[in-house]
């Protein structure tokens, strides 16, 4: 991988990162009331960096997508390592609802399942696209 392939999937993923969880702050800032949610200046440093750690393990494990893997494999193969990043990060900073029963848990991970879906479509469809585009003007 060239440098410049590396900074691009650092910047990607950082940026992503940061979207989703300022994404999911303001959601949950509005299903449980603007006027109620406070976050503290630790939290907010807690939620840029750990969303930049995370982000950038979603986007470095994208490089198996170079190799010659069916695309399921590739698949899980990102989100495996993409999710270990953020449950390890989310167990740290203590955003993952570990001590409160097994039904927020559950939650969480099927909100980040949907999330990770999500992106990883809208990013499927934006490359294939591409590709499309690319190839029609090499025709």
């Amino acid at each position: 991988m060239k440098i410049s392939d590396l900074i691009s999937r650092l910047a990607l993923g950082a940026f992503v990162g940061c979207f989703i969880v300022s994404l999911v702050e303001s959601l949950i800032s509005l299903q449980i009331g603007p006027q109620i949610v406070s976050f503290s200046g630790v939290d907010v440093i807690h939620a840029f960096l750990g969303s930049i750690v995370i982000g950038w393990g979603f986007s470095l494990s994208g490089v198996v997508y170079e190799n010659e893997w069916p695309l399921p494999a590739q698949v899980i193969f990102q989100m495996g390592i993409g999710f270990a990043v953020l449950f390890s990060v989310a167990i740290y900073l203590g955003w993952f609802p570990i001590n409160v029963g097994i039904g927020p848990v559950i939650e969480w991970i099927l909100v980040a399942i949907i999330f990770a879906a999500v992106f990883w479509f809208g990013f499927y469809i934006y490359y294939y696209l591409e590709a499309r585009e690319i190839n029609q003007k090499l025709e």
